[in-house]
């Protein structure tokens, strides 16, 4: 690509290469951790022998053989886990060197022309394939930490629910028989004070117990499903938290739709329930509302029903309601953060959809479920 006219240039890079290799080393940013740090000097070598060689090849040969360097040295500064923009700072250290020597030539000014040219070819083609290259190589990096990230956190939860299946097993039989001894005390003692509230706590612990149960497995085996009526279901939810709405001087305000059919497992439908209205109870009880009220509601929308509770308490951040339906993350010091993620898991088993709106005035929790049959 040179012409015989630059003869001289060429004679001048060549005699002079060792010192502007040594020039450009000497300017560049390192780090003393960077494993190929004793490559540099042979990479600039590298780079410049194409500057200088590039007159005897074709303009697609010369593109080859830089992009397999920059290929090669943007995969040393991958592995060094060097800073992109150090990398670039260093490459154009290289090009202004070149560009200070020019001047030491006494060539004419058309012929140094030609020669920025041609070095600025060199050197932008160069760092085009080498930040290329870099940044596939840095996302690839990125997502298969990613990958194993969301796989270790499988694994926790996977886990989790081996763990929870095994203790809550061990844990449940002892509660049933106290849960058991309970209820002849209240038969053979119906007098008896404290009875009823040691009764409630110990329902209130097996709701929690069963929150972590709900983890080990999606579907338990020999579980079948089953009708159920959705306002029924509704009512028996009020009715076992009726002391803590008491305790926290909560109104509740309900507007169902006619008697709906759901197919699916009450069980779970009932935790769900119960789950999203005590939060909202505990909600309100830590809030100064002289008005506390959950408003609960339901209506058809095509072969959906769609209940909407509502609590009237503070506004749910916009960056916390993308997290709130995410394992382990929870607000309260004691909360497990597993809560509404059991609600979330079992609405979609159902088939259906759970999400949080918030505003300044009230909190929203709407649960979409595909409706089995209306019932006559």
């Amino acid at each position: 690509m040179f012409t015989e006219k630059q003869t001289d240039l060429l004679d001048f890079f060549s005699r002079n290469k060792q010192k502007l290799i040594q020039e450009w080393e000497n300017a560049i940013v390192t780090i003393q951790a960077d494993p190929f740090k004793t490559k540099i000097h042979d990479n600039g070598e590298a780079l410049l022998e194409v500057l200088l060689n590039m007159h005897k090849m074709t303009e697609q040969e010369v593109l080859e053989i830089i992009e397999k360097l920059a290929i090669e040295v943007s995969e040393e500064r991958v592995l060094a886990d060097i800073n992109l923009g150090d990398f670039v700072y260093n490459v154009n250290i290289g090009r202004t060197v070149l560009y200070s020597q020019l001047s030491e030539t006494g060539i004419p000014w058309e012929v140094m022309q030609v020669a920025l040219n041609r070095i600025n070819f060199c050197f932008d083609k160069f760092l085009y394939y080498a930040v290329s290259h870099y940044s596939e190589a840095k996302n690839k990096i990125i997502e298969e930490k990613t990958m194993h990230i969301d796989s270790t956190h499988q694994d926790r939860l996977t886990l989790l629910g081996q763990m929870t299946s095994s203790f809550i097993h061990e844990f449940r039989n002892p509660l049933t028989s106290v849960q058991g001894f309970i209820q002849l005390l209240k038969a053979d003692y119906p007098d008896m004070k404290y009875l009823d509230i040691i009764s409630s706590e110990l329902d209130q612990l097996n709701f929690r117990i069963s929150q972590f149960l709900l983890l080990s497995k999606k579907e338990l085996i020999g579980k079948e499903k089953d009708d159920f009526n959705l306002n029924k279901l509704v009512e028996e939810v009020l009715n076992f938290l009726y002391p803590s709405i008491l305790d926290g001087k909560v109104k509740i305000r309900k507007e169902l739709s006619e008697d709906i059919t759901l197919n699916g497992y009450a069980d779970e439908i009932r935790q769900v329930l119960i789950n999203i209205i005590f939060n909202a109870i505990d909600v309100l009880n830590h809030d100064e509302n002289p008005n506390p009220t959950i408003e609960i509601n339901s209506r058809l929308e095509d072969q959906f029903i769609k209940i909407n509770i509502t609590n009237n308490g503070p506004v749910i951040p916009a960056e916390l309601r993308k997290s709130i339906f995410e394992p382990f993350f929870t607000t309260k010091k004691l909360g497990t953060g597993l809560g509404l993620f059991v609600c979330k898991e079992i609405i979609e088993k159902h088939k259906g959809n759970l999400e949080c709106d918030s505003s300044p005035d009230k909190t929203t929790f709407s649960i979409l479920l595909p409706v089995a049959a209306l019932t006559p």
